[in-house]
């Protein structure tokens, strides 16, 4: 029962994450969307972000439909085991997020636009769950690639404070830092709902609509 496992409130203490393991539990493969290559390296004129925003699937499906995305894959981040499985994810014994890497094209597809994506596409303000699904692995996240990025996703992440407010929610908990770690998941997590197109899709927005972000594509 939910209850039972206290890690769906609250992150390990130290002694209290799994292992892990030292080598990936993916092996590569190419997007059976896009057709890109899932694994880097990717060409140097794309730019790079990760969100997590409640269960990773429709997450995923959600991006890849962005025109000017080179490529998307889902995983795991914001934790400390190494190369964790979905299954010690979901424990809550990793400390990671179920997330999203978009690897995109800044001449195409504006970091603003992409935030504006994230935040009306689901509640940032509900801590440790997004909806039904309950747990630390389901938390608000953005992971920077660099300081200009992280000072974008700030930026934007205050402007949808003020609308978010306005509308009467309280303060957005999502977790904003620069990128560390991330661990691509199991091969059937990757663009799962194109391979089972009735599987589940959790998001949910809040319904309050995110200011256009002044951020253009360069």
């Amino acid at each position: 029962m939910f209850f039972d496992n206290p890690f769906k409130t609250r992150l390990p203490h130290d002694d209290e994450y799994h292992v892990g393991r030292q080598l990936p539990i993916f092996a590569g493969d190419d997007h059976t969307v896009l057709g890109t290559p899932l694994l880097p390296p990717f060409p140097k004129t794309m730019q790079q972000i990760i969100f997590g925003l409640g269960c990773f699937w429709g997450a995923e499906r959600l991006f890849w439909k962005l025109p000017g995305v080179h490529v998307t894959a889902v995983g795991y981040a914001g934790g400390r085991t190494p190369h964790p499985t979905y299954e010690e994810v979901c424990s809550g014994q990793t400390g990671h997020t179920e997330v999203v890497l978009v690897v995109f094209d800044p001449k195409k597809l504006a970091l603003g636009h992409l935030l504006q994506t994230f935040w009306q596409a689901h509640d940032p303000t509900q801590g440790f769950r997004q909806g039904n699904d309950r747990g630390t692995q389901y938390r608000s996240a953005i992971f920077a690639a660099d300081q200009r990025q992280l000072k974008q996703i700030l930026d934007s992440a205050a402007v949808y404070q003020q609308a978010l407010g306005a509308a009467g929610f309280g303060k957005i908990t999502t977790e904003i830092a620069l990128a560390g770690d991330f661990y691509y998941a199991e091969a059937y997590h990757q663009q799962y709902l194109h391979k089972v197109p009735n599987g589940y899709c959790g998001l949910q927005g809040t319904g309050v609509g995110c200011p256009n972000m002044p951020l253009v594509a360069e």
